[in-house]
Formats: structure tokens, sequence, C-alpha cells
């Protein structure tokens, strides 16, 4: 039994999800592509592929004979423009996965809170990096109280295109939510670097987490592992670049806090590298967001039919 599904967005995330669709999933089957741009490389692929065509956005999807099946939309625009398009798109009753920093609806990391929230219409994939590292802030407070994690992340320049340069302040700010939703710290905070180099660099996160009271290291190591096989199940780029990092921290002021902590400095430096479908293997910063929603799509509709994802 396939769902048929539909992808709001040309561009490389757009592109790529159709491209893992098509080629890893045996539940959903992506029917239609919806972009603004008639000339794209993403809708002049989707056509080559049989799948259904529009450069007119979200009303231009809706008129395609084949959104009257379709269950399930994936938006792969922007944050400014996802409002309208979950709207559309919400109020003729499909399922929206929101590949935005938007986060109209409940955040989700599968292989963190995905089973909490599959009864929602439209779930948000918070960001790249909030993918990448809010596993790594889960794994660590899950044996221990975090209360103050930062991430910083660091992508290709040649892998953020307009949409993820539109949406840096809601990239920050999303995945700075996410951190303390999702991955349990009391605070947190996210940077992202587009690094220039050339040839690119693969994508690498660095996750610092300050651990306060006692710390057991090596349920901390044995939970961060975990974790990362979890992630590698659907995201086969993502690994950890060594051991854990422990420092003692006494009595340091952290802003974020607005006190002094004493405790200790848990480190995880992370690479992603992309699976290669359709971007580059630098680009894992948007493979991972596309496997992400693959998973959280698929798991969303086995919820409703019954049918293990």
């Amino acid at each position: 039994m396939t769902t048929d599904v539909a992808i709001i967005g040309s561009g490389n995330i757009g592109t790529d999800l159709m491209i893992k669709v098509k080629r890893l999933s045996t539940h959903l089957r992506v029917v239609a592509m919806a972009g603004i741009d008639p000339d794209s490389d993403g809708l002049a692929r989707a056509r080559r592929l049989g799948v259904a065509t529009t450069h007119e956005g979200v009303d231009g999807l809706v008129r395609l004979p084949e959104f009257a099946d379709v269950e399930l939309v994936f938006d792969a625009t922007s944050a400014a423009a996802h409002a309208r398009n979950d709207a559309v798109v919400r109020d003729l009753g499909r399922l929206v996965v929101d590949l935005t920093p938007a986060a109209i609806g409940p955040y989700v990391v599968p292989v963190v809170n995905l089973g909490d929230h599959l009864d929602a219409t439209n779930v948000n994939m918070v960001t790249c990096g909030g993918q990448a590292t809010v596993p790594m802030v889960a794994a660590v407070s899950r044996v221990a109280p975090v209360a103050y994690a930062e991430i910083v992340a660091s992508i290709a320049s040649r892998s953020a295109g307009p949409g993820t340069r539109a949406n840096i302040d809601e990239f920050t700010q999303t995945t700075a939510r996410a951190i303390e939703v999702i991955g349990g710290a009391e605070r947190g905070k996210a940077i992202i670097v587009l690094n220039p180099a050339d040839p690119p660099l693969i994508m690498r996160d660095t996750v610092y987490c300050l651990v306060s009271g006692e710390l057991d290291r090596e349920a901390v190591r044995a939970s961060v592992a975990a974790m990362a096989a979890d992630v590698r199940t659907y995201v086969g780029g993502y690994d950890l670049k060594q051991d854990v990092q422990f420092d003692r921290v006494e009595e340091a002021f952290v802003p974020a806090l607005g006190r002094p902590f004493s405790g200790t400095r848990v480190t995880i430096l992370l690479e992603v590298a992309g699976a290669g479908h359709y971007l580059p293997e630098y680009a894992g910063n948007l493979d991972i967001m596309t496997s992400a929603a693959l998973r959280t799509a698929e798991h969303l509709i086995a919820d409703r039919t019954g049918v293990p994802a």
C-alpha cells in the first residue's frame, strides 16, 4: 500500500526529497511538485520522473488533478512562505511536514520525539543544525541534567541556497528553542557558520553541554553512542568525529543562565555527510533534513493507516 504525497519547493531540498521518496520509500509515492520558477532543475527532473508539476506554487498545486489523492504535503520553501502554504493545504485536509524554520507545528526530531506527535497535522523539522545536534543534547540530558547547551553548525557556503540564507535568524531561534524543548537543556543557543572553503567541507557540528553536579562519564558516552547509532538508521553519513570530551568548570559565569556555573562541560564533535542522491556529499546539512522529513512522513502515515513504516 502506498500513499500519495506532494512537495512544495523545487529547489535543492525539495528535489533531493523527491528523489529520496522515489528511491527509498516503499510506503510513499510522490505524485506532484510545485515551484515558482518554471525553469528550475527540480521541476524539470520531476517531469522526467513522471511527477506532475506546476510553477504556480501552492495555488497551482491544489489545481493539479493528482492533488485529489494526496494525503501529505512536504513544504520545502521558506519560513515566510510556509504560513500560507500550510493554511491552504491543511484547510483541504492534508497533513503537512514543514522543512522550513516556520515552526507552526510541533518540533520533531525523529529519533528523539516523533512518537509524541503522531496525531499532529503539521510537524516542523526544526533546522539542519537541529536535526544534527538536538539528538546529542537529548542523549546527554537523559542521563544528566543539562543546564546549558550551545551548538555550532558549520556548513559549506555552497550548500546554503537562498532559502537558507533568508532564514538565518529563524534558524538560530528555532534551533535554540528545540535544544530546550526536545533536547532537554535548561537554556539553549545556536550558531550557524557558512564556510566558504573551496573545495567545500562536509557539515560539521560542535555540541557543548554544561552539566551540573556529579557526572557518570561512561553513562554519557554510552548514551551518545546509542543515539548516534539510532540517527544513522536514517542518516547514513552521521558520525561522531572523536570520543566525547569532558572538562571540569569551576564557578564560570554563564551569561545565558545569568549565574555562575560549576560542573562539567561535555563536548561532542559531529560530521554529517550527504548520501549523494541529488546533492553532493558535502551537503550533509540538506541531506539530514530530507532524510528526517522522509522518516517522519512515513511514521505519520503508518500511524494513520496501520501499515508499519
